[in-house]
């Protein structure tokens, strides 16, 4: 089996995301404790975000307006003290954290680039997504960088078509089941799942148990070796 071309998502799978994410909502509890228990502002901002998604797309941008929307409906537009302009500054800072690629990526990538075109697929906002991926230092090993609002099955029909010879040449590789592994295999693609060790509840899905094009992956220095051996 040839492979000509690897697909790569970028949060959670080559730099930290959803922890930023975390420790942001952690926050958030504590801005809202005298209003909200922390199960009852957690489900109403989940409730929330699923229903902007649609029209903010993913990321920090998204999330921040999905907290202030949570902030006055809980309060009745009235919100107490300075919280919308604590969850502005929750939202300015997390789009200014320092990216840093986790452990392996740089290596696994280097190795990569030396057989295969690697491209990066990713959602959310376009500006961010671009400055992470600057910051990172990694951005001269991809031959391509796609950021889409959706990644489905003609996602990446389309990205492995236009940047390589077709999905069934190509591997996916991300941390998200829903996003990375099940519309890559729909595609036609083989997909590596890398575990991060927390997941969005929007991005859970069931693993394709037993599906020839799939693999699980301990760790993302482990993927150049597993290409290597489709062949």
């Amino acid at each position: 089996m040839r492979i000509t071309t690897v697909g790569l998502d970028a949060d959670d799978t080559l730099w930290h995301n959803e922890t930023l994410f975390r420790l942001t909502q952690d926050r958030f509890r504590a801005l809202m404790a005298d209003v909200a228990a922390p199960e009852v502002l957690d489900a109403r901002l989940a409730e929330i975000e699923r229903r902007n998604l649609r029209l903010y797309g993913y990321g920090v941008k998204g999330f921040t307006l999905s907290m202030l929307e949570t902030v006055m409906e809980l309060t009745g537009g009235e919100p107490p003290g300075r919280v919308i302009a604590d969850i502005l500054a929750a939202g300015r800072e997390m789009l200014s954290e320092p990216v840093e690629p986790l452990p392996g990526v740089d290596q696994a990538l280097a190795e990569l680039s030396e057989s295969y075109r690697l491209v990066l697929i990713t959602k959310g906002d376009l500006l961010h997504q671009e400055q992470k991926l600057a910051a990172s230092g990694l951005g001269d090993l991809f031959v391509a960088v796609e950021i889409v609002s959706e990644k489905d099955a003609a996602t990446y029909e389309r990205v492995f078509a236009r940047h390589g010879t077709g999905a069934a040449e190509a591997v996916m590789c991300g941390n998200s089941m829903r996003s990375d592994i099940l519309p890559a295999l729909e595609a036609g693609a083989f997909a590596a799942h890398v575990p991060y060790p927390l997941t969005w509840a929007h991005e859970m899905a069931d693993a394709p148990e037993g599906h020839p094009r799939f693999c699980e992956l301990a760790t993302i220095r482990d993927l150049p070796g597993w290409i290597r051996s489709l062949a």
